[in-house]
């Protein structure tokens, strides 16, 4: 299979009411609109960062508008999921300091137009539990599992819900040899499950490669995770299974410089894989240049993918690639 551009637009544009923004989010709606969600303000960090939306219908998208912002407390990572009823979850992170992150979580059941009050995702939690980056995934038997990680331990796991949210149970985390590892561990799992119960993580790293790992049991335990032949930047990454088959992969093929922590985040491509995940061909250029085209979220409605990606920290960059299959020429 291979993917075709058919769309690349920003979500908006030098009129922005932040100077900065990141770590975007996206889910299809109902009607054909696309929501989004990212975070932005002064910079990372900053008190004044707070979590934004827009939506994109038949006229294009509507202005950014805040949704979750605790006055003098930055506001990190949101990621949107849509349950299978039709409520509308955003999940996001707050805290001044990543080891002391609390996720928080508010509902929509119009589509995002109107919010419940943030909760507390699980109540007493530091650390971050529920999605760190990327969005959960509803399993074969209705299984919400949410894509998890802690830092500064640089450890991955899944939280798995089977009361569609209100509750969660955490896996324990990925086993990881880090013996001969040159950085800390694995960060930000992207999910997807092949078959009743197989469900497989792709994750970020600080050794120049994504790590897998694989759980024969619906999440609850992993086996230990190993490099694939993938190069990563020390950055997010981002897939999404195809309806017709096959997983569609989002990321900056490119490794960090000998004596460095990160690599560069640029270009950002799409790669596809017909055999779960082992092997990813027809590489598709979505962006590149100076700065940084990073941490991309992706959603698929039928031979679809829709994109979103930090576009030099200045924009959201949006774009949609139609995808077809059979022998590429």
């Amino acid at each position: 299979m291979k993917g075709i551009i058919t769309a690349k637009e920003f979500i908006f544009e030098d009129d922005r009411p932040f100077l900065s923004c990141h770590a975007s989010t996206l889910e299809l709606l109902p009607n054909g609109e696309v929501i989004a969600a990212w975070f932005g303000g002064t910079k990372e960090k900053a008190g004044d960062v707070a979590i934004w939306t827009a939506r994109r219908g038949s006229e294009g998208w509507t202005p950014p508008c805040k949704v979750a912002d605790q006055e003098r407390i930055p506001h990190w990572n949101p990621v949107l999921f849509r349950r299978q009823d039709g409520i509308l979850f955003l999940y996001y992170k707050i805290g001044n300091d990543i080891a002391e992150w609390q996720t928080m979580v508010m509902q929509s059941g119009d589509n995002g137009h109107s919010w419940t009050e943030p909760v507390q995702l699980v109540e007493g939690d530091r650390g971050g539990r529920g999605p760190v980056k990327n969005k959960p995934i509803t399993l074969h038997d209705g299984t919400i599992a949410a894509p998890a990680s802690l830092e500064p331990a640089w450890d991955a796991f899944v939280d798995l819900s089977t009361d569609g949210g209100k509750t969660w149970t955490c896996s324990g985390t990925v086993p990881l040899d880090r013996s001969h590892l040159q950085g800390k561990g694995i960060i930000q799992p992207a999910l997807w499950e092949s078959a009743p119960g197989m469900v497989h993580m792709l994750t970020r790293s600080m050794e120049g490669a994504i790590y897998r790992s694989d759980s024969t049991d619906g999440g609850k335990t992993w086996f230990e995770a190993y490099p694939t032949s993938l190069p990563n930047n020390n950055s997010g990454i981002d897939l999404v299974k195809l309806e017709q088959g096959g997983l569609a992969l989002v990321y900056n093929p490119t490794r960090p410089e000998e004596g460095k922590k990160k690599g560069p985040r640029t270009p950002l491509v799409v790669r596809f894989s017909e055999d779960n995940g082992l092997t990813w061909d027809h590489e598709l250029l979505l962006d590149e240049g100076e700065k940084q085209y990073s941490y991309p979220a992706v959603v698929a409605r039928g031979s679809e993918l829709f994109i979103t990606y930090t576009w030099k920290r200045e924009r959201i960059a949006f774009q949609k690639v139609t995808v077809l299959s059979g022998e590429c020429n």
